[in-house]
């Protein structure tokens, strides 16, 4: 028999080739560290290994058991901001951490997650290997990190599928269970009503379903079928805003719901400023109940023709 030696040779590559694209990971995501009072040589070559680093641990591990092309990756970003070296190896600072979804059949990214965690404290060696473990607490940075994947991921899959995000932000609540003995903010309910705690907490609890139903229904119902029918399309993103008074009424302050319009405030208005005047009006008085800090913002949905 005769063999194909040229297939024989390329096999091996191509199924490596293959089961790349194959399983690819969830996350493509851009990191930058940056340090504007910290400005020594040696400070700047260990936040470039740190930023490595934390690229290559957000990129190249494997966070779901779920099959990713290469394009459906999750757009997001990191940006670390270090204010403080306490010591050789420890630093302090904050987190800027948000994530992208793309709509339907546009070159539109709509943005789904735009967190400033101000608790950011870690100690790093440079070139240390950074390892985490789901079961156990081994250093802040890590479990940091790790807990913004799985609230980026969870985050991404509720805008999908309805409270499709559970099982990645119950990872999430694992993390921040493991880390209640950490010396490091952030992690604990009684610090603050602004933290990693209450974020995750929120989204698993029941009374914030409705806000998981809008998050769904924004999207899919929404903003993917505006590429059909632009005004549907919009009359079904202001159905889904309507869903979020029953979380007002309830928690009428609540972090999360800052997190929701912090991310969608401007797109809202942009969507809104080309209404019908009655569906402005509608939208207007919703916003205005539902998220007054941004009552400024919204008085421009009026003013734009």
């Amino acid at each position: 028999m005769r063999i194909n030696f040229h297939l024989f040779f390329f096999l091996p590559i191509v199924c490596c080739l293959l089961a790349t694209s194959l399983f690819s990971q969830e996350l493509n995501c851009a990191v930058q560290v940056i340090s504007p009072q910290l400005q020594t040589s040696a400070d700047k070559k260990i936040f470039q290994t740190l930023q490595q680093a934390i690229y290559e641990f957000m990129n190249n591990r494997k966070w779901t058991n779920d099959v990713f092309q290469q394009d459906e990756r999750i757009e997001c970003s990191i940006v670390i901001t270090i204010t403080e070296k306490p010591s050789i190896d420890q630093f302090k600072g904050s987190i800027q951490v948000q994530a992208r979804r793309p709509i339907y059949k546009s070159s539109y990214n709509s943005l789904i997650l735009n967190v400033l965690d101000k608790n950011l404290a870690f100690n790093y060696v440079e070139y240390q290997p950074l390892e985490f473990s789901e079961s156990t607490f081994i250093n802040n940075l890590t479990s940091m990190m790790s807990y913004y994947a799985y609230l980026i991921i969870g985050t991404d899959y509720d805008s999908y599928s309805l409270e499709g995000g559970s099982p990645y932000f119950q990872k999430a609540q694992t993390i921040v269970s493991n880390a209640q003995n950490a010396a490091e903010k952030g992690w604990k309910s009684f610090e603050d009503n602004q933290n990693r705690y209450w974020i995750v907490e929120n989204m698993l609890n029941a009374t914030f379903k409705p806000m998981r139903e809008c998050m769904y229904k924004y999207h899919r119902l929404g903003f993917d079928a505006m590429s059909a029918d632009l005004t549907s399309g919009r009359a079904a993103v202001l159905q889904s805003l309507e869903i979020l008074k029953k979380v007002h009424e309830i928690k009428p302050t609540s972090y999360t719901m800052q997190l929701f319009f912090l991310a969608k405030s401007d797109e809202v208005v942009n969507l809104f400023t080309l209404a019908e005047p009655g569906e402005k009006t509608r939208v207007m008085e919703l916003l205005n109940t539902i998220d007054p800090a941004n009552n400024t913002k919204y008085n421009k949905i009026n003013q734009r023709e």
